[in-house]
């Protein structure tokens, strides 16, 4: 299946205007830089990580804007939360919410670059927990969250080496692979329902776990985390109604 690029997208002021939306991973990256637009954007943000300083740090960032929603902390560790977490999760949002419009799935770990023959076994049961496992658990555990939204969208964040496999890319690439077939499996069971639910390679971009995989690459050459977005902030508006099981390029 052959990726699809998102060519004159345009938005407006007000796109996101009183949408709910998760975003993990919300402290770094790409979540960041959603969470920041996202609001400016007019929604309501739920920024999950498990770093609470930094999640401070990005809630204040938002809310000096007075212009944007307040947004919501949901702190949860993905290598150590239970599943008693993530209902407790749902039925905050819940509590706090008439719905939830957009999840993003952001949040992921690299790994080590090595050979198969030499990977570390609990090193690759922890990168498929945190890229694969947990993305799962948490998007059934607020599946009925979404469902009382009028048009629901998920994506998912894949990646090149999610699509065409890459020695010494090791449990990253394979549980891209999961992530590509997940949001596949999941479009074609909610395909008669009003549900939206994508994928996205975001390419080579200035970020963190890009510098860990790439030390001796010129960064200067990478476009950064707030100029691939556009995708995203698409699929999560009302411009994108319909569109499902769908993977878009974001370069």
């Amino acid at each position: 299946m052959a990726n699809q690029k998102i060519d004159n997208y345009k938005f407006s002021e007000n796109a996101l205007k009183d949408k709910n939306i998760l975003i993990t991973g919300a402290t770094d990256g790409i979540g960041r830089a959603l969470a920041l637009q996202s609001a400016k954007l007019g929604a309501r943000v739920i920024l999950h990580g498990r770093n609470r300083k930094k999640l401070e740090a990005i809630h204040d960032e938002i809310t000096i804007n007075p212009q944007s929603q307040k947004p919501t902390i949901a702190m949860l560790d993905f290598e150590i939360a239970a599943s008693e977490s993530y209902s407790s999760l749902s039925e905050s949002i819940m509590d706090d919410f008439d719905c939830l419009d957009g999840l993003i799935h952001c949040a992921g770990i690299l790994g080590d670059r090595s050979a198969i023959e030499q990977y570390d076994p609990g090193l690759w049961q922890k990168v498929m927990h945190v890229n694969l496992t947990a993305p799962f658990v948490l998007t059934q555990a607020l599946m009925p969250n979404l469902k009382s939204s009028k048009h629901p969208s998920i994506i998912f964040t894949s990646s090149g080496v999610g699509q065409i496999g890459k020695a010494f890319w090791g449990a990253y690439c394979v549980s891209k692979f999961g992530t590509e077939a997940l949001s596949q499996i999941l479009s074609q069971e909610l395909i008669h329902t009003s549900f939206r639910v994508n994928s996205i390679n975001p390419g080579a971009v200035k970020t963190k776990m890009r510098l860990a995989a790439y030390p001796a690459e010129n960064r200067d050459n990478l476009k950064s985390p707030h100029e691939i977005i556009d995708p995203y902030l698409f699929l999560l508006e009302d411009q994108s109604i319909g569109i499902t099981g769908k993977c878009f390029d974001a370069q």
